[in-house]
């Protein structure tokens, strides 16, 4: 199968890149905007269709998104462009040749209402601000396609690639004597690499027929982002850093996070038979990895 990753030189673009070198039946196609790879302006239609027919892509992974939480609000028309209106045109592109759709969504498509129980997938997405709420767009427009799709929701993503809380927080705990974080949004990061790991077997195996749908994949557990950055330094050996939990309301935001959007992994798991490792398992892997 020839498949075709977008958005190639992010975190889990980059994580896909890694993972596809283990393929014994397929092959990859890294596309982005910036330079060092094949470039595709996924708001096009025409362009993706070409790209489509002269690769024979019969399936595309679409890791390409506006991701900036704050700067969505004030970005005007672009997000909405990136995250719905886009996605929706990579949907019609595979629906034309019979291909599947492999999208990433995201958590914020939660948090309106106050949840205190994982967050499964047929629960109603409430988001609280333009990112969320331009990626909720975008799930309902691939299922409108009517073409084969996966859509995965995946939280607090992190990897040795891009700028990420993990790495912004290894840095100011080796820097800083004293750091406030928050304590009242709790979730589970998610390492990118087993993000990867999840769509690269669930691809590879063949295991998507008839299984149209959404899913939810972030790491196994919950914490909050303060005791994210405790762990965070305590693996990095950043122990002179005093940090302190703080509330949401002493960091000022155009937009109002979930406080809580912890993802059920139940669907995934029964229907793929998805590993899902505890976070702070990943964690350590990552970490280790940045340090050398």
């Amino acid at each position: 199968m020839n498949i075709l990753v977008t958005g190639a030189n992010g975190q889990l673009g980059n994580e896909m890149q890694l993972v596809s070198k283990l393929s014994k039946t397929d092959s990859y196609t890294f596309t982005d905007v910036c330079e060092g790879y094949q470039k595709l302006d996924i708001t096009n239609l025409d362009e993706i269709r070409r790209v489509v027919a002269e690769g024979n892509i019969q399936c595309i992974i679409n890791c390409a998104a506006w991701t900036n939480v704050d700067k969505a609000e004030t970005a005007g028309p672009i997000v909405e462009t990136l995250n719905a209106t886009a996605p929706g045109y990579l949907a019609q592109a595979m629906k034309e040749v019979g291909g599947l759709l492999v999208h990433i969504s995201t958590d914020y498509v939660f948090g309106g209402d106050p949840y205190n129980t994982p967050c499964r997938e047929e629960q109603k997405g409430t988001p609280t601000g333009v990112y969320g709420l331009t990626k909720l767009h975008g799930e309902q427009l691939i299922e409108a396609s009517g073409a084969n799709h996966i859509i995965i929701r995946t939280a607090w993503l992190y990897s040795e690639f891009g700028h990420n809380f993990v790495k912004t927080m290894m840095q100011l705990t080796a820097t800083k004597p004293q750091l406030k974080v928050v304590f009242d949004q709790t979730g589970t990061p998610t390492y990118a690499g087993d993000l990867a790991q999840a769509i690269f077997d669930i691809v590879e195996g063949r295991k998507f027929e008839n299984h149209s749908g959404v899913y939810h994949f972030s790491n196994e557990g919950v914490t909050s982002w303060y005791d994210f950055t405790k762990k965070i330094a305590e693996l990095a050996g950043n122990t002179a850093c005093d940090i302190q939990p703080c509330h949401s309301d002493e960091f000022p935001s155009p937009v109002k996070r979930p406080a809580y959007s912890v993802l059920d992994k139940t669907k995934i798991k029964q229907t793929f038979g998805t590993n899902v490792p505890y976070w702070e398992d990943s964690l350590k892997k990552c970490v280790a990895a940045l340090l050398k």
